[in-house]
């Protein structure tokens, strides 16, 4: 099955949107380790500095996702796009502790609200078929391309003008996304939307379907782990060079991490595969018990040595991505007609608030545990501990027809 040229434009243009709208989405994680230290922040308030970003993106998505129900997604989706600029702008000329900074990372989490899951709707309000899972694939992939980018951004642009001017030129990205997706993107008048009714987010959708609990449940599992580990990634890499007997390795810290996260996207893509051959209930759980064991692995082995830490990290995260694409093309299959983007409204609610609690948890364990080299293991182990709820939730809901 082959998809036309016009299809693979609308994908190919969004994929690319989507990387611009998040040139400051690991600027704050790049940038963790130093920001802590010249603030004086304890973990708990560097973890809660990296998640309320997803609390803004949980408060937010409500409002930004249901909307593409009732208008286009693009305008949705270019109006966002002002929001993840001023945020991330605003860091750099603003922030100057805990809560300024918690502001700036809020705005900017509620721009990125209306642009992943509205980009998401944009893309499958004019791309159908049987190939729309592949290309959903393609899509939610390119949002670890995006958090690459940010992160060598953020690591490269922090070494050679400060923190400052780096969050203020990462701001540049979302415009040039909005620009993109209004010149790019024609508006969805082949397909007029329907005039849908009720309350922008509706947690009716969860009792309703099962199918799409468990897939609501399971992206919230994913979302706590997934972003608690990106918020601490670079610090940890950084804490396990200090440890090693080696010495610092080549690539710095951010250069590491931004590698990492790009062995999400053909993780996330073949992971949706073989979802789509195997049955979604099935590699979904086989996925997050791996992932969950592979995080404290890291965590507790990781300081051994500089080589060792890399390479638990880069495997863990591998199993943490392989099951991002199958959980969001299942929930946009199970979506009741009429309802998709408040199913994913819904989705990004629960999802994004695990990304909230993941790295404000992570840091708080390390508090807890004294931040030194336990510290950072039991802090790794919780997010395992996180993604261990998974599986179960995800059984205990899923559909007797294993998708």
């Amino acid at each position: 099955m082959s998809a036309n040229g016009s299809d693979l434009r609308i994908v190919a243009l969004l994929c690319a949107a989507e990387v611009l709208s998040m040139t400051g989405f690991s600027t704050y994680p790049a940038l963790l380790e130093p920001l802590r230290e010249a603030w004086g922040l304890s973990g708990t308030e560097a973890g809660f500095i990296g998640g309320v970003f997803f609390g803004g993106y949980m408060i937010a998505v409500p409002l930004l996702s249901g909307l593409t129900d009732r208008i286009d997604a693009r305008r949705v989706y270019a109006g966002a796009c002002l929001l993840s600029a001023l945020g991330t702008a605003g860091f750099g000329l603003l922030a100057q502790d805990v809560w300024s900074a918690g502001l700036c990372q809020a705005l900017a989490g509620a721009g990125l609200a209306g642009t992943y899951m509205p980009g998401l709707k944009a893309l499958t309000d004019r791309v159908e078929g049987p190939l729309q899972s592949r290309f959903i694939a393609f899509y939610t992939s390119s949002f670890g391309i995006g958090a690459s980018a940010s992160l060598l951004a953020g690591g490269w642009l922090a070494g050679h003008l400060g923190w400052e001017w780096t969050f203020i030129l990462c701001g540049a990205g979302p415009l040039a996304a909005a620009v993109l997706a209004l010149r790019g993107l024609r508006p969805a008048a082949a397909h007029p939307l329907p005039q849908a009714k009720g309350p922008l987010i509706d947690l009716r959708l969860l009792t309703s379907s099962r199918a799409t609990l468990g897939y609501v449940l399971g992206y919230a599992a994913h979302s706590w782990e997934l972003f608690g580990l990106r918020a601490w990634m670079v610090a940890f890499i950084a804490f396990a060079y200090t440890q090693s007997p080696e010495g610092t390795p080549l690539w710095a810290p951010a250069t590491a991490a931004a590698a990492i996260n790009l062995l999400g996207i053909p993780a996330s893509i073949f992971g949706n595969e073989v979802a789509g051959r195997i049955g979604r209930r099935r590699a979904i759980a086989g996925v997050m018990g791996a992932s969950a064991a592979l995080a404290g692995l890291a965590g507790f082995l990781g300081p051994l040595a500089a080589g060792l830490a890399l390479a638990l990290v880069a495997l863990h995260f591998v199993f943490v991505m392989a099951d991002s694409a199958a959980l969001t093309a299942g929930l946009v299959a199970a979506a009741p007609p009429g309802k998709r983007g408040a199913t994913l409204a819904v989705y990004s609610f629960f999802g994004f608030g695990g990304g909230f609690l993941g790295p404000l948890a992570f840091g708080w364990v390390f508090d807890l545990a004294g931040g030194g080299r336990l510290a950072w293991g039991l802090a790794y182990a919780s997010l395992g501990a996180a993604c261990a709820c998974g599986p179960l939730t995800y059984w205990l809901t899923a559909r007797k027809d294993g998708t």
